[in-house]
């Protein structure tokens, strides 16, 4: 397991098209969501303890936008060769569903495009599909730490109590027409598990 941080995007860098199986027997393209104000391309997995702790957070968090022309989509490129539990099969499985779109990337060339490199990479787009935050969620990781403790040093760190709210302050400055913060903290996570690679 390789820790990594998502790289830096250019801000202002249009979307790229798509064309991707879902989890719910759909196939998805970037035109399907030109209704929504802001679009939420969220790359992860289902096997990354990362992605797992950041799971629960965009549930709530999509709740919080589901109804203010806010779309979310997860994207999973991961190579099934190397963890199975990331195969299509696996992604329509409760425990790893989610309530909006969840692709395949199954040649990876989409998050590729995107310059996605772990698991989460979040890439929130304004009105135009012009990129507008590249973030975490915010600062509060739980597992992340804990994770790295029990790796690193074999026990449990605690995490913080409080946690910035860097992907709601970006919705928030977006549906008010206005520019996210350009300050932006990356996201961590799993790196993606390439095909050919180790």
């Amino acid at each position: 397991m390789t820790l990594m941080k998502s790289q830096q995007a250019q801000l202002g860098t249009p979307a790229k098209d798509f064309s991707l199986p879902s989890s719910d027997g759909k196939q998805y393209t970037l035109s399907d969501f030109t209704a929504s104000k802001v679009l939420v391309i969220i790359f992860t997995c289902n096997h990354c303890p990362y992605a797992q702790a950041a799971k629960p957070k965009l549930h709530v968090v999509w709740e919080k936008y589901r109804h203010q022309s806010v779309q979310f989509v997860a994207i999973n490129p991961n190579d099934s060769a190397q963890y199975a539990e990331d195969a299509i099969e696996h992604m329509k499985e409760e425990k790893y569903s989610y309530p909006f779109p969840y692709l395949r990337d199954e040649q990876q060339e989409i998050a590729r495009a995107y310059g996605a490199v772990c698991t989460p990479d979040i890439f929130v787009y304004d009105h135009a599909r012009a990129l507008a935050y590249h973030g975490q969620i915010d600062d509060d990781r739980p597992g992340l730490t804990a994770l790295a403790a029990n790796v690193i040093f074999g026990k449990a760190l605690s995490s913080k109590n409080t946690a910035s709210s860097d992907l709601e302050r970006a919705l928030d400055a977006l549906i008010a027409g206005k520019i996210p913060d350009i300050h932006q903290k990356p996201s961590m996570g799993c790196s993606i598990k390439w095909k050919n690679s180790a």
